[in-house]
Order: structure tokens, then C-alpha cells, then sequence
């Protein structure tokens, strides 16, 4: 057994089925190069058979990432294996991922197939996954709540059959640290030849107990890889946290007693680029990157920590990255000066058009606000990338009147496919207003499930980051929009949800 932990990240697979925290290939490109940055060992880039957006999206990555291993998911069919390993081709390192639910309410539910079907699909699987590349990890889907000798005759075959990396899923999140602990253990001393394979945990954290779980797995179940996304992102409550896995182990190494790859200066950045790119807010209290992380409100303990950091404090807060330049660019500071504050940041934009217009957009900003922080230039790049798609809308500027005893006015201009429009509403405040003159020309017809508001920085001159999340014919999507004005950032969030709306990329749900 390794005495290091093997990072695997599923924040562009797994976190991206979070409803509406869908990316565009340069969005899931940038994220996959912050990643490297950070040094995870194992970036799940995406599931190539789902979409050609999604092939194309891995395809990319595997390409652009050297330092890491490259991933893709496929369920356990030769469809999906062969278009994983057409993915992945050009990859450094590469890995292909595959799937089958193990459980007897899924066999019998989901799959139809009887338990000797699965056991004979398992096998064949990763008998051609393992044709293809030379790592092959095979996931158990909602293994936790699979008859246990049954799991073990599908693990020792898939492992006969080349398998190096055996996940076992708490799919639905259902499990308790001690008991999964013990059933990751427990599996590992039945197989006969388990030590073949590094053993991986995958916990969703729908108890919120998918950190502990995950940690139990190391410590009792003898697991060498943790799955997990950035700021917990996933569907339903999310999956494992990367960053609080990492200083879990990180910080308690007196108990854990291994090792990490994983660079832990560049967990704020991630965590930031995660958040705006897919518009879910990081609450002020999550642990070790929330606003209030390393924050002492207490009388009690602002005095002890004046007198000893460790009074109050297990991390430094400049090990996560809370230390970097907090205000670093303003109105006065030059090209060269923003584009090494992109490179700083993880950015990589891939022509000097694109700087250019990037650079154009932080001036122009510069000009209305004095102090230009680090969420600003992000926010910024992720309005730039998202108007450089050519979408079908765009925000162009936006006239609204509110007066007290007054009904409030909005008038609003934006293009369609390129052609500039206008169109005009009341609403019961600004944002009420520009929105409704919105949909009044373009009447989407979806239902808004989500509007929120997010200070970028902590000041009334702010830009504010605006979500907004519609539903249309089971679609959910998320958009989100950035500016000084409020209500301009609402109006850029309501069109880029639209915009997402928009698109015909068809997804196949998937979960290990």
C-alpha cells in the first residue's frame, strides 16, 4: 500500500451534473488548467459519449494538460469505452472510467439485467477498456448498497481482468463513516486479489457526511483515492470536497500519517474560478474557502489570536491561498501588469485578440471602479469567454427609471443573432422591470427558479455577481452576469441563461 493519496477531481464530470452548472469547452479548459495548477493527480474531464460538446470538451483537455492524468467516464459498453479512448487520444496520461450499477434495485429498476448479466458485462468491459489504454478504473454504481458477496465476484473479475483502480460509490449518499469504512475493508480482505488495484472511494453528500465517509475510507478501508470536486459542487447536495479532504489530511497528518500531491496555495483560486464560472455562491462559513474561513468575530478569540495564531487557528490561511495580492490592478496599470495577473490567476487565453478584449473590458471597468480584485478579472474573462461564443444574446445597455410612489421602467437593448433590438417593461423594481422588457421580446416561456445576488468583493463599489436560474421543458440552466450596476448584471445573467437555454447539446445523465 502507498502511503500517498491519489486526488481524483470530478468537478467537470460529476460537478457539472448539478442542475444548471453546465460549461462551455473554454470555461471546463480553463478549470482543467487551474486543476493541473493545483497538482491533482486525476482531472475527470468529462463523459465523451454523452455529446459531441462533451467529447469535444475532453478531447481539449487531454490535449492542453500535461501534469496530470486525463479521465473520461463511460458506462460499460464498447460505444462508450472506444469514444472515451477516440477522446482521449493525445493525452499525456490517460484513463478511461467505467460503470455499471451493481445494486440489486438498480439491475432489476435501471438496467434490466440480471445480476450474471452485469457480471459478465463488468468483465468484458474492462477486458476492452484495457485494450485500449493501460489504466482502467472500474466504479460498482451504488456499490455501498450492493450484496456484498456479489460485489466481491464482480471486483475480483474486473480486477483479473486489468482493472487498476477499483472505486466503490456511495452513490445516493447513504452511507455512515464507520460502517463504510468498514465495508471498504472488508471487501478488500475477501478479494483474493485486491491488492492489485489501488482502492478509490466516490461519496455523495446528500447526509452531509460525504467528507467523513470519504476519510473513512482511507483511514479504516485502506483506500488510496479520494474522488472529489471543488467546493463540493455535484447534484442533489453535492459530492465530496476537495479542498476539505485535502486539509483534513493535510492538517491531521499526525493521524492519517500519508501524503498529498496537491499544491494547497491554489485551493482559493479554484474554488473562486468554480464558483463564478458555474454561478453556485460558496456560503460565507463553508470550510476553508468561505469568506468567513479564517475569520474571528469573538471578542475571545480575536485575542488570542492577536497574541498566538494557533490559539484559534489549525491552518494558515495563506496556505490556501487566502494571502494573494488582494487588490492588484487599477485604472493606471498596463497591459503587461494585467496579463501576468491572468497567468497569476490560472487564465490562459489563447490569442492576443483575446487579451486585447480582455484588457479592453478591465479599463473600461478600471474607469468606474478604483481597486480592481482578483474575482473582478475572473468575473470579466467569464463575461469575455461567454460573449466570444457567438451567442444568440448579447447585452448591449440598458435605460431604467425607479422612483419612490412610482412604478419602476425598464428599457432594455440587446442583440439577437447579431441584430440589435429593443424592448421595454414595468416590473415591481429595476430588476423586476429589465427582466420582464427581456422575455417580453423573446417570450422563452421559462420559469425563473433561482435569483441571486453576490457581492465580488466586499464594498458598496462592488461589482455585484448576479445568478439566475430558469427552468424550461426539464431543462435547468444557469446563467450569471457581472457589473457595478445591479441591475446590468441581472439583465447579462437572464440573457447568458437564455443563451444556455439555447443550446441543443444533448447530455446522458450519468453517476458513479
Amino acid at each position: 500500500m502507498t502511503d500517498k493519496i491519489i486526488i481524483f477531481d470530478t468537478t467537470l464530470r460529476d460537478g457539472e451534473q448539478s442542475p444548471g452548472a453546465s460549461m462551455t469547452r473554454d470555461e471546463k479548459l480553463r478549470i482543467a488548467r487551474q486543476l493541473e495548477r493545483l497538482k491533482v493527480d486525476v482531472i475527470e474531464a468529462g463523459f465523451a459519449a454523452s455529446s459531441n460538446g462533451d467529447f469535444e470538451c475532453v478531447k481539449a483537455i487531454a490535449q492542453a494538460i500535461k501534469d496530470s492524468t486525463v479521465c473520461s467516464l463511460a458506462r460499460a459498453n464498447d460505444r462508450d469505452i472506444a469514444r472515451a479512448a477516440e477522446a482521449l487520444k493525445g493525452a499525456q496520461s490517460a484513463r478511461i472510467h467505467t460503470f455499471i450499477a451493481t445494486s440489486a434495485l438498480h439491475m432489476e429498476k435501471k438496467l434490466r439485467m440480471t445480476p450474471d448479466e452485469v457480471y459478465e458485462q463488468a468483465k468484458q468491459s474492462v477486458r476492452f477498456a484495457r485494450n485500449l489504454v493501460a489504466d482502467v478504473e472500474f466504479s460498482p454504481e451504488d456499490g455501498y448498497r450492493s450484496d456484498p458477496d456479489f460485489l466481491c465476484r464482480v471486483l475480483e473479475a474486473v480486477i483479473a481482468e486489468g482493472a487498476t483502480t477499483i472505486n466503490v460509490p456511495d452513490t445516493v449518499g447513504y452511507a455512515v463513516p464507520e460502517l463504510y469504512g468498514n465495508f471498504i475493508k472488508s471487501l478488500r480482505e475477501r478479494i483474493p486479489n485486491s491488492d492489485k488495484a489501488i482502492w478509490s472511494v466516490h461519496c455523495h453528500n446528500d447526509l452531509g457526511m460525504a467528507v467523513a465517509n470519504s476519510l473513512a475510507g482511507v483511514k479504516i478501508g485502506g483506500a488510496r483515492q479520494v474522488e472529489c470536486t471543488i467546493n463540493g459542487l455535484g447534484e442533489r447536495a453535492g459530492n465530496c470536497s476537495l479542498e476539505e479532504v485535502v486539509m483534513a489530511v493535510k492538517t491531521r497528518r499526525d493521524y492519517f500519517g500519508l501524503d498529498l500531491g496537491i499544491d494547497t496555495r491554489h485551493i482559493l483560486a479554484a474554488s473562486r474560478m468554480v464558483s463564478q464560472t458555474t454561478g453556485f455562491v460558496v456560503q460565507p462559513n463553508k470550510a476553508v474557502v468561505g469568506a468567513n474561513a479564517f475569520a474571528h468575530a469573538s471578542g475571545i478569540h480575536q485575542d488570542g489570536v492577536l497574541k498566538a495564531r494557533d490559539t484559534y487557528e489549525i491552518m494558515r490561511a495563506e496556505d490556501v491561498g487566502w494571502s494573494a495580492n488582494k487588490i492588484v490592478l487599477g485604472k493606471l496599470s498596463g497591459r503587461n501588469a494585467f496579463k501576468q495577473r491572468l497567468q497569476e490567476l490560472g487564465v490562459q487565453l489563447d490569442s492576443e485578440a483575446e487579451i486585447n478584449a480582455a484588457f479592453a473590458r478591465f479599463k473600461e471597468l478600471a474607469d468606474r471602479k478604483a481597486e480592481i480584485f482578483d474575482e473582478d478579472i475572473l468575473a470579466l474573462v467569464s463575461d469575455e469567454s461567454v460573449s466570444a461564443d457567438k451567442e444568440q444574446f448579447a447585452f448591449v445597455s440598458l435605460a431604467q427609471h425607479s422612483e419612490t410612489g412610482e412604478r419602476p421602467h425598464a428599457a432594455v437593448v440587446f442583440t439577437v443573432a447579431g441584430k440589435e433590438v429593443k424592448s421595454e417593461s414595468d416590473g415591481n423594481g429595476p430588476v423586476d422591470a429589465s427582466l420582464k422588457a427581456i422575455e417580453a421580446l423573446v417570450q422563452s416561456g421559462a420559469e425563473m427558479v433561482l435569483y441571486s445576488v453576490n457581492a465580488i468583493s466586499g464594498s458598496t463599489e462592488s461589482q455585484g455577481e448576479v445568478t439566475v436560474r430558469l427552468q424550461n421543458s426539464g431543462r435547468v440552466v444557469n446563467g450569471t452576469g457581472s457589473d457595478p450596476d445591479i441591475v446590468v448584471a441581472s439583465a447579462k445573467a437572464y440573457l447568458s441563461a437564455l443563451n444556455k437555454l439555447q443550446s441543443k447539446a444533448n447530455r446522458v445523465a450519468a453517476q458513479g
